[in-house]
């Protein structure tokens, strides 16, 4: 191979593993910390964040619940959503800040005496993805 040919096939080469080596250092785009729910449960009460007396069903007289959750991955100020559902009625939205990962927080709904039946609770991240959904009773 002459010098010329050389020369021009080197400086394609080298063009070509500039361009390589360009894409190879793009960085991926940065993704959000993955927010997950790993508990979720109804109770009648929190203890030293810890609940207390859990069950999927209640008596009508119980006058509150809580959903106590426990959420992994998430930054330190990110916030989730207790919403409530009696039946197919959103009855309550609740935003709880997260504080780190990971981390327990809960919220608490009051519920009348003539609202037996079928109720839920989705817990949903800041863009209302749904993370979990929990299903109770009231009554029966």
């Amino acid at each position: 191979m002459n010098p010329k040919h050389f020369a021009c096939a080197l400086a394609v080469a080298l063009g070509h593993a500039a361009v390589l080596a360009a894409q190879d250092s793009i960085a991926a785009p940065a993704t959000a910390p993955s927010l997950t729910v790993t508990e979720a449960v109804i109770a009648r009460a929190v203890v030293d964040r810890v609940p207390q007396d859990t069950a999927s069903r209640f008596p009508v007289e119980v006058g509150q619940v809580v959903c106590w959750t426990k959420i992994a991955g998430a930054a330190s100020g990110a916030t989730v959503h207790h919403v409530w559902f009696h039946g197919d009625t959103q009855v309550g939205d609740v935003e709880l800040t997260v504080g780190g990962s990971p981390w327990r927080t809960w919220s608490r709904k009051g519920v009348p005496a003539d609202a037996p039946g079928a109720w839920h609770v989705e817990i949903r991240d800041a863009s209302g993805n749904l993370l979990r959904r929990v299903d109770f009773t009231i009554g029966g």
